[in-house]
């Protein structure tokens, strides 16, 4: 163990049963619970919290205030024939929770990251695999699970017990809800569920809580209904979208999203529109009606 390393450790609270291996760079203040283990290219920063029973492998850093809850593994070998021992990282944002059995493996090709944001809640029994990167205020409910190359981005929730495929994008503030089956990219903004997925239209009530306008949501009410209800090609809604609806950010990031899609957006299958979706308008339209008095 290094003099640095000493001296980092004794300015924490660090159980004596746990294993910490020479070379592991520990932040003040730090507190390891009971027969964790921290292998040696693991870097914890200020105010991380390991519970007991948690393990810390590969090149994995772990940001402030960030806890790690029992028997959670972290950094383990990416769990794909394809690797080949390459150097790959793991980084966790600050303010994070894993909670309990979370596995969350590196990457596969040289110098790749799986990177989770600030903020996350990652539930028990969630596995976030190789080369998957999530933003900002993510939440995974229990046994959400992530396959390879998988994209999260902020404000995006995952209901429990959802596999979701590789390479898939879900976006912004998109809502899935439990026991689906993600197979698809998901439009930011949007709540949907099932087996087959089918949508709900926009995640109004999230949006709300968020502080999106009325006006906000009216227009990306809108971009919804050209894309999944107008029957028109992909292609011509996503025209009459720029054309038709106001340049807001929202609507530019909605387009976007779609137009980089490679796996396809999912509901564009012949899964189709749900009921709840006639109940998310009657909420929009009872906001409008609101919003004029």
């Amino acid at each position: 163990m290094t003099e640095s390393n000493k001296k980092d450790i004794t300015e924490s609270n660090i159980h004596p049963t746990a294993i910490i291996e020479p070379g592991a760079k520990i932040g003040k203040n730090v507190t390891i619970e009971p027969y964790a283990v921290i292998k040696k290219n693991v870097t914890l920063d200020d105010n991380v919290v390991i519970k007991s029973h948690a393990y810390i492998d590969g090149f994995t850093t772990i940001g402030e205030n960030t806890t790690i809850y029992p028997s959670a593994s972290i950094g383990t070998k990416a769990q794909a024939l394809k690797y080949r021992g390459e150097t790959t990282y793991v980084k966790i944002g600050k303010n994070c929770e894993i909670r309990e059995f979370v596995t969350i493996n590196s990457s596969i090709k040289e110098n790749s990251i799986v990177q989770i944001g600030d903020n996350c809640l990652i539930m028990a029994y969630c596995h976030i695999a190789h080369n998957s990167v999530l933003g900002n205020r993510v939440i995974m409910s229990n046994n959400a699970t992530l396959a390879g190359h998988v994209t999260v981005e902020d404000f995006a929730t995952i209901g429990g017990m959802t596999p979701v495929h590789q390479f898939v994008r879900i976006g912004s503030y998109a809502f899935v809800g439990g026991l689906s089956r993600v197979s698809h990219d998901v439009p930011p903004y949007t709540i949907g569920a099932g087996i087959p997925f089918k949508f709900g239209g926009l995640n109004l009530i999230g949006l709300k809580r968020h502080g999106f306008d009325f006006e906000t949501r009216r227009e990306l009410s809108r971009a919804f209904r050209l894309l999944y209800r107008s029957k028109l090609h992909f292609e011509e809604a996503l025209e009459r979208i720029e054309k038709e609806l106001k340049p807001l950010p929202e609507i530019k990031k909605w387009i976007q999203f779609c137009r980089e899609s490679k796996r396809g957006l999912i509901g564009l299958q012949g899964q189709g529109i749900s009921t709840y979706a006639e109940e998310n308008i009657d909420l929009l339209e009872e906001d409008e009606e609101y919003a004029t008095k």
